[in-house]
């Protein structure tokens, strides 16, 4: 089964990969500008968006960071650029580990896996997000009207909650209700962290935003498990989607690591 993928613009290739709960929508906010200096190809992850759920496909990132070099070449890109977000950015630093011939420059934005000890279980609190959002999707259009809706939503999400467009906000809700691949992905990390080496011939950027709650500094931002040569970035007034907070910071740091001029 072909997982969906939505390709625009035109130059050098570039993957998007969303986080757990997501969809390729998630990029809405920057796929426009950044199609305007690349292809660019934003994919749902299985059982995310409008890519079916598989049970016969393993969720942890290694298995996710395989079949997506996979789709990629199916799609008859063999080398191209890399972004992912959260648990995409996990996934995308696996690809520049394991297909370092392939991955032309990694550019994660507050990538999960790099934390002191790996999780054992799931947080609580993701599982009430995910509940939460299977119960009010079909009320969101109107709830997210509403600033204390937006605030419960997307407070600890993003600073700039107040500032969010309603579509993003909207997308958002309806991705995590409909994602039959939360669970099984959340369950295939538990154990898990990202310890694989990325050679220095691959261009390595990891963004967080100063104040990321989904993934803190304190136990989930470890920088001894990245090459020596990653460059860090650390964005003011930004969450956990850089890419929503700080667009235009973030699409220059693509932009750089591509080596591809404004």
């Amino acid at each position: 089964m072909t997982l969906r993928s939505t390709i625009t613009g035109s130059g050098e290739p570039l993957l998007l990969v969303h986080g757990l709960g997501s969809s390729a929508r998630a990029w809405n906010l920057i796929a426009p500008t950044l199609s305007q200096q690349f292809t660019t190809i934003a994919m749902d992850l299985p059982g995310h968006g409008q890519s079916p759920h598989e049970p016969a496909q393993p969720m942890d990132p290694v298995s996710l960071a395989n079949r997506l070099v996979d789709e990629m070449a199916a799609l008859g890109f063999n080398e191209f650029h890399l972004v992912g977000n959260s648990l995409g950015g996990w996934i995308a630093l696996e690809m520049a580990a394991l297909h370092p011939n392939r991955i032309k420059s990694v550019t994660a934005l507050a990538p999960a896996g790099l934390w002191l000890t790996p999780y054992t279980s799931r947080v609580p609190g993701a599982a009430v997000s995910r509940v939460m959002a299977v119960s009010l999707k079909s009320v969101a259009p109107s709830l997210l009207k509403y600033e204390w809706a937006k605030k419960i939503g997307f407070g600890l999400v993003s600073p700039k909650w107040r500032e969010l467009p309603l579509d993003v906000m909207l997308n958002a809700t309806m991705d995590m209700g409909t994602s039959k691949g939360y669970f099984p992905a959340w369950d295939a990390f538990l154990g898990a962290r990202f310890e694989a080496d990325i050679p220095e011939s691959v261009p390595t950027t990891i963004i967080f935003g100063d104040t990321d709650n989904t993934l803190p500094a304190r136990t989930s931002q470890e920088q001894s498990l990245l090459p020596a040569h990653a460059k860090w970035v650390v964005l003011s007034e930004c969450g956990h989607a850089p890419m929503w907070d700080q667009p235009e910071a973030v699409i220059a740091e693509i932009l750089a690591a591509a080596e591809i001029s404004a």
